[in-house]
């Protein structure tokens, strides 16, 4: 029999990791509604159209990384690469941002077909935060101080570094894709596979190549500041004065671009070189045509999107690290007190619902029970035998440090706990 296995590329999570993921969020969610945004929920299959339209037919995750298929009434899905097409499609069809401001984020996997590598996997996941009619380099900054914000309360801001440049309007871009093609053309028997492929389709990624190779070649390149117009010069100018009053420490990346197609205006990419290649952990900008290009009003738009994995990942190489606690492990021993002791871990929870303690379950005596208590890296382990039930106490060991056992009265438990595990009742 063919041994099942996960499919390469999308992996499982174990407990320990889970634990990981689980504070990320809560860290998350805390610092993001402290801003006002609201969470939006997006399905993970969408008409493989609407990524089409979007990110672009020529760009590399729709030519080479989507999961599409037929469904059995043959129409093409696509399993969403990144969640903006998504949410701006939802906005739309939920009358959501004609002619309003909305502030939204969403979490969840998203799915490319790639070379599976460290911090790259087929399934990954994102946070993304996207907001709708703004038109002011205020919000693309406050996007970057809440990024700023949620490094330090990760632990990770001595390793990130934040890079930022101008794509200028959508004329502007195509103005600069035309002038920047007829200088790579001249190098084009110097140009990678990769390059030579993107010079009519997607020249502006050639860019962001990190062959060696190529480093004088892009270094000598056009930049596209000098083709913004006075608008959009402007825009970057406060944006960048908004920083630097802020404090911000960031770099200006004139190779700097976005592989998907519908950004225009401020760009921006946060990285780490702790992670080898795969060193960005998130990036965005401005996309004010994306709207009106999936069929609905001209609309201010800006947002960006999280790598959870890389995150994660970071983390564990600068040693940030958690662990999940169990307080008590309750061991009981007697017909009776076998009987009582999940109801009397019922009673616990009732009166102290932060207390994380594991009820052991598949009897055996005092012995074996104190075995599964030590493995569980309990603090303390609560006993209820026969004596304890009959003078309605409880006694405590301690697991982790010498000191004698006790026996307390049942009413003083929430006082012991207290005291011992520093917590609030």
């Amino acid at each position: 029999m063919q041994k099942l296995q996960a499919i390469r590329g999308m992996p499982d999570f174990l407990p320990k990791a889970v634990l990981d993921w689980q504070i990320f969020e809560k860290k998350w969610q805390a610092l993001i509604a402290s801003y006002g945004y609201e969470e939006i929920r997006l399905p993970i299959l969408e008409s493989t159209a609407l990524f089409k339209r979007s990110i672009g037919e020529v760009t590399d995750i729709v030519e080479k990384e989507m999961f599409t298929f037929n469904d059995r009434d043959n129409a093409s899905l696509s399993m969403r690469p990144e969640g903006t097409a998504g949410c701006v499609r939802a906005g739309l069809e939920n009358n959501l941002i004609y002619n309003q401001i909305q502030r939204l984020w969403y979490m969840g996997p998203m799915f490319r077909y790639e070379k599976p590598q460290k911090g790259r996997y087929r399934q990954f996941h994102q946070v993304g935060v996207e907001a709708f009619g703004l038109e002011g380099p205020d919000v693309e900054v406050e996007h970057i101080l809440m990024m700023t914000r949620f490094w330090r309360i990760l632990g990770i801001s001595a390793a990130v570094s934040l890079e930022v440049n101008s794509l200028g309007t959508l004329e502007t871009r195509r103005h600069y894709r035309e002038k920047l093609v007829q200088y790579l053309t001249q190098y084009q028997n110097d140009l990678d596979a990769d390059s030579q492929r993107r010079l009519h389709t997607n020249p502006l990624r050639i860019l962001d190549s990190k062959n060696p190779a190529m480093a004088a070649i892009i270094k000598g390149a056009p930049k596209c500041y000098d083709y913004l117009d006075a608008a959009s010069k402007q825009h970057f100018e406060d944006f960048s004065q908004y920083l630097d009053k802020a404090g911000v420490h960031y770099k200006i990346n004139p190779n700097l671009v976005r592989g998907l197609d519908y950004y225009n205006g401020t760009v921006y990419e946060w990285s780490t070189d702790q992670l080898g290649s795969q060193g960005t952990i998130c990036a965005g900008g401005r996309y004010d045509g994306l709207v009106e290009q999936l069929g609905g009003k001209p609309t201010f738009a800006v947002g960006f999107a999280v790598g959870i994995e890389r995150v994660l990942l970071l983390q564990r190489e600068l040693g940030v690290n958690h662990s999940f606690e169990i307080d008590a492990y309750l061991v009981h021993v007697g017909e009776e007190p076998s009987k009582r002791a999940l109801l009397f871990a019922e009673a616990l929870r009732d009166n102290y619902p932060e207390l994380r303690m594991i009820v052991h379950c598949g009897g055996g005596n005092f012995k074996h029970q104190f075995k599964f208590a030590d493995k569980s890296e309990a603090k303390i382990a609560f006993i209820l035998g026969e004596e304890e039930l009959a003078t309605d106490t409880i006694s405590v060991k301690f697991l982790r440090e010498a000191r004698d056992q006790l026996r307390i009265s049942k009413t003083d438990i929430s006082q012991f706990l207290t005291e011992y595990l520093g917590r609030k009742q």
